[in-house]
């Protein structure tokens, strides 16, 4: 359910609305508008009355949420959520480009990479430390030692990186070295990753599961915020389908269909929902254009010796280009806003 309060409440009324919601035994959780306040409350709300609820002093309207998700939901907060990753400003409108290899494999590939982004334009770093793998011979990453070369990158370019955490083992730690935790599709179920990610105070970009509904992902995404962690980035990565010829189907119709349910901000990951990086370039134009608040675009300096996704990896000249052509298709959008 959500309250709105008049323009002219006062805080003594909105406090004294708290006080009764939370006297019923349910949690309420305030949302500051430019012109309102408006307080969701969550839990077992069928006991609460809409209409009596709006005869109190300083209540414009109440209603009932429609959807599960309710922390998620844009009747919840209106307003498109904007998350700070150190200083670069994810859903402003202003496309977020985040590019990198698909594991951080040495010290020279990491900082390659990280120059070569910086270089075409990308405003931030992604690196896998900790790498879930389908095979437990492939490599599964540097795990520390990644996490250090990651922090280096990130010092040496300014840029700040993108890492994936894999369970609430090492979640801590990977938290110190990284500014952004992604959520890889593997986890975005892992319902005990998603509660301890809620009590961090850091960016959680949240992977779509590969056979994950939207009303599936946008609740994988209600545990992190119900946890207390409002810095959620949701991200469209593919679904798996029957199709062979391309790695996954990237399912561009969610974008549109998500930024109206959520005031979250999506982005767009081209290369894990195709797959070969010929094709990377027209999806990438493709999520901008769906209205995506950017894209994470694996490019690797060498795709040719990557130990994994080379072949779905850009080179920093693909990258460039790429960069260059999303510029000359949304002028006004590819500089990204900073604070």
């Amino acid at each position: 359910m959500i309250i709105v309060m008049s323009k002219d409440a006062a805080p003594e009324q909105v406090a004294a609305v708290v006080t009764k919601i939370e006297y019923s035994e349910l949690k309420t959780h305030l949302v500051y508008g430019e012109d309102n306040i408006v307080i969701g409350v969550i839990g077992q709300t069928e006991r609460l009355n809409p209409e009596q609820i709006e005869a109190w002093p300083g209540v414009q309207r109440a209603a009932r949420v429609k959807h599960p998700f309710k922390l998620a939901s844009r009747d919840f907060h209106p307003a498109t959520t904007v998350v700070n990753v150190g200083g670069v400003k994810v859903g402003t409108g202003k496309p977020v480009v985040i590019a990198g290899p698909c594991s951080v494999e040495n010290r020279n590939q990491i900082l390659e990479s990280a120059r070569e982004a910086k270089k075409a334009g990308a405003h931030m770093l992604r690196g896998g430390a900790f790498k879930p793998r389908s095979s437990p011979y492939s490599f599964q990453g540097l795990e520390g030692e990644g996490l250090k070369l990651l922090a280096e990158a990130r010092e040496a370019t300014g840029l700040p990186v993108v890492s994936e955490v894999m369970d609430p083992v090492n979640l801590h730690t990977i938290a110190q070295h990284v500014d952004v935790l992604q959520v890889g599709a593997r986890n975005m179920q892992n319902f005990h990753l998603l509660k301890e990610l809620g009590k961090v105070d850091k960016p959680v970009l949240l992977k779509r599961g590969m056979a994950a509904t939207i009303e599936e992902w946008l609740m994988s995404a209600e545990y992190i915020l119900a946890g207390g962690n409002s810095n959620v980035i949701l991200c469209e990565r593919g679904i798996r389908t029957f199709e062979t010829y391309t790695r996954n189907t990237l399912d561009l119709n969610a974008i549109p269909v998500v930024k109206e349910l959520s005031h979250l901000p999506v982005l767009v990951d081209p290369s894990h929902g195709i797959g070969v990086a010929r094709h990377v370039k027209p999806m990438a134009k493709a999520a901008l254009a769906a209205g995506a608040d950017g894209l994470i675009i694996e490019m690797h300096p060498h795709p040719e010796e990557a130990i994994s996704d080379g072949k779905q990896s850009l080179t920093p000249a693909m990258l460039m280009e790429l960069m260059n052509e999303l510029a000359g298709m949304f002028p006004s959008a590819m500089v990204s806003e900073t604070v």
